[in-house]
């Protein structure tokens, strides 16, 4: 789910972000097709799931100072604050327990059953094991082996953030 650096720059903004009354939800380093400066997106939310503009700012101006004295980029980068959005990235073991009952798609780093992509409801976790039902047939996926993982944007998805359903 990470690299090396986007796990160093992780564990160098992580303190400040909990500081803030936030949690850090996943930290990713884009390339930019067009050659220009990459991309560094960082994912923080309230520890009820919420995340306002504002917050995204002011997270943003503390973790800017810490990148720019500590310097773990080597080259250019647009820094990005956000929330994780309705169709978020399971990043957490407990994301797949808070959002159980919601569809996801799951990919592995490695094939499991002969597959690597899954898509069904999820039924929370089990030790380390996210328990995903997909069309009648329980997988037991091992949270380590997960590549991405994401909700899906369903109708139900939208109804319990109270958003309107298309």
């Amino acid at each position: 789910m990470s690299s090396a650096l986007t796990d160093k720059i992780a564990t160098l903004i992580e303190p400040t972000i909990e500081g803030l009354g936030y949690e850090l939800v996943r930290v990713q380093l884009f390339s930019s097709p067009t050659g220009g400066p990459s991309t560094l997106q960082v994912m923080a939310e309230a520890e009820d799931g919420t995340m306002t503009v504002e917050a995204c700012a002011k997270i943003s101006r503390e973790i800017s100072v810490i990148l720019d004295v500590e310097d773990p980029i080597d080259s250019e980068y647009v820094l990005e604050v956000s929330s994780p959005g309705l169709d978020r990235p399971l990043t957490r073991l407990k994301d797949f327990v808070n959002y159980a009952g919601f569809e996801a798609k799951v990919e592995m780093k490695k094939t499991v059953d002969s597959r690597k992509r899954y898509r069904g409801k999820l039924l929370g976790t089990e030790d380390e094991l996210i328990l995903l039902d997909v069309e009648g047939e329980l997988y037991k996926l091992n949270f380590n082996g997960i590549q991405k993982a994401k909700l899906v944007m369903t109708d139900e998805l939208m109804a319990a953030a109270g958003a309107k359903p298309s």
